[in-house]
């Protein structure tokens, strides 16, 4: 029996001991674990359950020149409550009066709102969601109703801010104007302004709000407040007019639309500073419907056609191997190049000066021009082109700007037809936007500018940036070579392939284009033909104020190909509403007042005004502008309706008429 016991006793202190040695094992390691490992352990939590996020800075705004605004952010509130945050007499105090404040601002009954943050309160939702994507104006009366207002710690109230990038003339110019966008793997894209000048100006600088994770992997925020404030970005101011903006985007649609055309692009730009004040870019889609899908004026590189024509007669009259007056056979519209036969619209021209060729646009007499000038040295033909920096990008702000393609003797698309085919714009690609700003240093005697999108960046009203006109080349050719291409550059509108375009009342200067697209399979392109319409000059042709360049792209055969025909009216259209219904005083002042076509239309109107008194004037040929204003001046009370813009061409009451009190005149213009 002694020996049992003393065998218990054993056993017992044996399992004493153990729990003794057990004890001290674990009390060691809360020692360890307090002290030596408690800093490791403590920020292992932390990390596990609390993490900083980035609060977005609100980004800077875009605007017009005149301080329209282009593109903002527009902040946005998701409102969250933490059901079980509040202490039940402060929950049972408030929860009628929130149902309440609900059912007004939202709509449904007091009882489904009390029901259901009741409801959110017994599963213990701790983020429980009451509004989402709300304005700023609804998320300060929101964050005013009853328990919530109490904030995060004693109501449970939960903030999560966002922005959103909204542009306020909605598609006009939406792709020039761009964004910048994330992808959900942090990838980035940007395009147009936005994006250009995102990183280092719009962006701004983030700031930080600390969140507890709470559970299905969701994070609150631990207070309404953040811990790091954002720092807003910068804002941008454009060179885009948005009167002119609005007039190229409407013009190239309307056109669009009437030719059925595939995309298409305008760009207008002020002659002496380079500033670009309008640029559209339209894409048709499989509905029909057109919308900005990508900035062709900047991206797009393409075979110019004839408006490349100008440039080639440049480089043969400084090189004085050609004069204006110098005749050219252009046969009967056909003529072999190298086993290539060269076509011109028509029967041809016969022999004519090299100024005609350029002025009706000649294939052959373009080609003809180069190659006997130039086939045994093309390379100094083509260092011309190089000179007027026309094989290289323009670097302009605005990323995705398309690469010029100019071949040259060595090269693997050289060929002995490379250069005839160059002399009319094919075998070659540029941008519209390089095109135009040929053109432009053209009608600003020679000075070549780069395309300029920004004037500043601000910081409410103090200038952080100012950007200045930046000169591409001082002078592109001698003085006598601008002034015979200006010459003809007036001709093509007055008696070229721009005849169409002409008015008596508004003078223009350019060349048109048409080009052939998609054809590297001929015999399917001759069952499908497809054409590059294209318009490139100035206006006023004697006092250059604005350049422009008109693009359009596969328009219906059905309708029309020709640049006079579908690319020829946007410009002129364009140039013509400009002066009519843009109200910009030292535009007005920039004309000459002595021409003599203005003033004897100012004869005209004053001698109507006065004769007519009570019958109806013609008004016929007139402004439009200036025929409402002397309607509206007569003794008898009129009504006039006016349908398009320009030159009067039809009215609705004949000439000498008597005219009766609240009669309706309806003009026509164009």
């Amino acid at each position: 029996m002694a020996i049992t016991e003393k065998n218990i006793l054993h056993r017992l202190y044996f399992v004493a001991g153990c729990l003794l040695v057990f004890a001290i094992a674990v009390v060691f390691k809360l020692v360890n674990i307090q002290f030596v490992q408690g800093d490791e352990y403590r920020a292992l939590a932390e990390k596990r359950t609390l993490e900083d996020f980035d609060i977005p800075a609100n980004r800077g705004n875009v605007y017009s020149a005149d301080g329209s605004l282009l593109a903002t952010s527009i902040p946005k509130y998701d409102i969250r409550i933490d059901a079980i945050q509040a202490k039940p007499a402060t929950f049972e105090k408030y929860i009628g009066a929130l149902a309440d404040s609900l059912h007004v601002y939202k709509g449904k009954p007091a009882s489904y709102y009390k029901n259901i943050i009741r409801k959110a309160r017994k599963n213990k939702n701790r983020y429980f969601l009451l509004a989402r994507n709300i304005s700023y104006s609804d998320y300060i009366r929101m964050r005013n109703f009853p328990l919530l207002n109490l904030g995060a710690i004693k109501g449970g109230l939960i903030v999560e801010q966002t922005t959103r990038r909204e542009h306020p003339m909605g598609g006009v110019a939406s792709r020039s104007i761009g964004y910048e966008r994330f992808d959900e793997d942090g990838n980035v894209s940007r395009a147009g302004i936005d994006g250009a000048f995102g990183v280092k100006y719009l962006r701004g600088t983030n700031g930080k709000r600390r969140k507890q994770k709470i559970g299905n992997g969701q994070w609150k925020p631990i207070a309404d407040y953040d811990q790091v404030e954002p720092k807003d970005g910068y804002d941008v101011y454009t060179t885009i007019d948005v009167n002119i903006q609005d007039i190229a985007h409407h013009s190239l649609l309307k056109q669009l639309e009437l030719y059925e055309a595939e995309h298409g692009c305008v760009v207008v730009m002020d002659v002496k500073t380079g500033e670009v004040k309008a640029i559209a870019n339209l894409a048709k889609t499989s509905k029909g419907t057109y919308y900005e899908k990508r900035n062709y004026a900047v991206y797009e590189a393409h075979e110019p056609g004839s408006t490349f024509k100008v440039m080639a007669m440049m480089a043969a009259l400084e090189d004085k191997v050609i004069d204006t007056s110098t005749v050219v056979d252009t046969k009967k519209g056909r003529k072999k190049f190298y086993g290539r036969v060269i076509t011109d619209s028509g029967s041809g021209y016969g022999e004519i000066s090299a100024a005609r060729a350029l002025e009706v646009s000649s294939n052959i007499g373009l080609a003809t021009i180069i190659d006997d000038n130039y086939a045994k040295q093309p390379q100094k033909f083509i260092d011309h082109l190089k000179g007027w920096k026309l094989n290289d990008s323009l670097n302009v702000s605005i990323m995705g700007e398309g690469i010029p393609d100019i071949p040259e003797p060595g090269a693997t698309n050289w060929s002995r037809n490379a250069l005839p085919s160059i002399a009319y714009g094919y075998n070659l690609t540029i941008t519209p936007l390089q095109t135009l700003t040929f053109y432009n240093a053209i009608a600003n005697d020679g000075e070549m500018i780069k395309p300029r999108f920004i004037k500043s960046v601000k910081s409410f009203d103090k200038d952080i940036e100012v950007f200045e006109k930046e000169v591409i080349i001082d002078k592109i050719c001698s003085d006598k070579t601008l002034s015979e291409v200006q010459d003809i550059l007036k001709n093509v509108v007055i008696r070229g392939t721009g005849k169409r375009m002409y008015s008596e009342t508004f003078s223009m200067a350019g060349k048109t284009g048409t080009a052939r697209t998609d054809y590297a399979d001929l015999e399917k392109w001759y069952k499908d033909k497809k054409y590059v319409s294209s318009f490139a000059g100035y206006f006023p042709a004697d006092n250059p104020k604005y350049s422009c360049i008109v693009v359009i792209h596969k328009p219906s055969t059905k309708v029309g190909y020709y640049g006079a025909d579908v690319t020829g009216p946007v410009f002129k259209r364009i140039a013509q509403k400009i002066y009519t219904d843009t109200p910009i005083i030292d535009e007005v002042e920039s004309l000459d007042f002595k021409n003599n076509i203005v003033n004897k239309d100012f004869e005209s109107y004053y001698d109507n005004a006065q004769k007519y008194k009570e019958l109806m004037p013609s008004v016929v040929g007139m402004p439009a502008m200036d025929a409402i204003a002397l309607l509206e001046n007569l003794q008898v009370d009129v009504r006039v309706k006016l349908t398009g813009s320009g030159v009067v061409k039809k009215q609705s009451v004949e000439k000498l008429q008597k005219l009766q009190s609240n009669q309706t005149i309806i003009l026509e213009a164009l």
